[in-house]
């Protein structure tokens, strides 16, 4: 008896075929990467496994050095694992960023980034990395105080005096910053401006030159970082007249906050943290926030921050974090286009 196929019983089975080989591929594929999978997920799983590095863009005894080599020894015993500080200091901390940029996305290379990583972007027509679309945030680590450091030879003995003796001066004194488009050089036109202050920007290739013209009256002011002024406010080398945050920092405990003075519009404060080169795993960076946060809540710890000036923010998240460098990159993009600041 010969069997008629129709058309719609042709067409059915080569459908079920077709789907059945289509299976069997997608089988023999997943099957092929399952031992990937599966290492991938127990490299995750086990992180870290190795020995992680973090960049850091500047030199030694700096405030991001000194946060960094604290968290890294604190991760470190937690981890059993060694974590190494690397100093990438140079054009403004351009190297050091750029390698953090490039680095490979698995959790062991870090950055310890402050503001010069947005700043050094923004002055730069073809940077070679992207302040914040190359990384992610991982933890807001510090918030530093700014002072207002005067010469000694300055008569004015408090900030609101200070402005009055600068106005009326309009255009006679000046102040010092760590070079053109520096953390330190914004940080005085973020105050001049705030307070109608006209003065003309004097820009050292190192702190302690500075220093020397500070305290020999050549340069008037600066608004520098407490842990860069506290030695030579301690001994007198210069004068702190207000630290630029809300309240006053148990590390110059005497020195009134510019908000105690009435002159709030004038804050400029600034911050430390660390973030991962984008793309690396979420798990992973949820791991290490909670690992660096377990650390920046132990009072020896925070303790340590506020004898160089700065607050520890166990309370920070990695969204948190992210939002507060998206503000200050906009913060500064205007500040460096309305007042034409250019690199040297």
């Amino acid at each position: 008896m010969t069997v008629q196929i129709t058309t719609r019983q042709k067409l059915l089975r080569f459908i079920s075929t077709g789907a059945l080989r289509v299976a069997l591929c997608a089988s023999a594929v997943l099957v092929a990467a399952a031992p990937c999978i599966a290492q991938q997920s127990a490299a995750l799983a086990d992180y870290p496994v190795k020995s992680i590095r973090i960049i850091v863009a500047s030199s030694p005894g700096t405030a991001s050095d000194f946060f960094a080599r604290l968290l890294g020894e604190d991760l470190g015993a937690f981890y059993g694992k060694r974590v190494i500080v690397e100093n990438r200091p140079g054009a403004g901390g351009l190297i050091g960023n750029t390698q953090v940029s490039k680095a490979n996305a698995d959790g062991y290379t870090l950055g310890m980034v402050d503001v010069t990583r947005i700043i050094t972007e923004l002055m730069r027509d073809q940077p070679p990395y992207r302040a914040l679309a190359d990384i992610v945030g991982v933890t807001h680590v510090a918030s530093i105080t700014n002072v207002l450091a005067v010469a000694p030879s300055i008569l004015a003995r408090t900030a609101p005096e200070f402005v009055a003796y600068v106005r009326a001066r309009a255009g006679e004194l000046n102040y010092a910053s760590l070079g053109i488009g520096s953390a330190s050089h914004l940080a005085g036109e973020i105050f001049n401006r705030a307070l109608g202050i006209n003065a003309m920007h004097v820009p050292y290739r190192n702190l302690s030159d500075s220093f020397i013209e500070i305290a020999l009256g050549r340069v008037h002011y600066a608004i520098y970082t407490l842990p860069a002024v506290l030695g030579p406010v301690r001994d007198g080398r210069i004068r702190a007249l207000a630290v630029m945050t809300p309240q006053r920092s148990p590390a110059l405990p005497a020195v009134p906050s510019i908000a105690e003075a009435g002159l709030p519009e004038a804050q400029v404060d600034t911050w430390s943290g660390i973030v991962a080169p984008k793309g690396t795993p979420r798990r992973i960076v949820e791991q290490l926030h909670g690992d660096i946060v377990r650390g920046l809540r132990k009072a020896a710890l925070r303790e340590l921050f506020e004898r160089q000036g700065a607050e520890s923010t166990p309370e920070s998240t990695p969204e948190g974090f992210t939002r507060l460098m998206r503000g200050e990159y906009l913060r500064y993009q205007a500040l460096i286009r309305e007042g034409g600041i250019k690199p040297e």
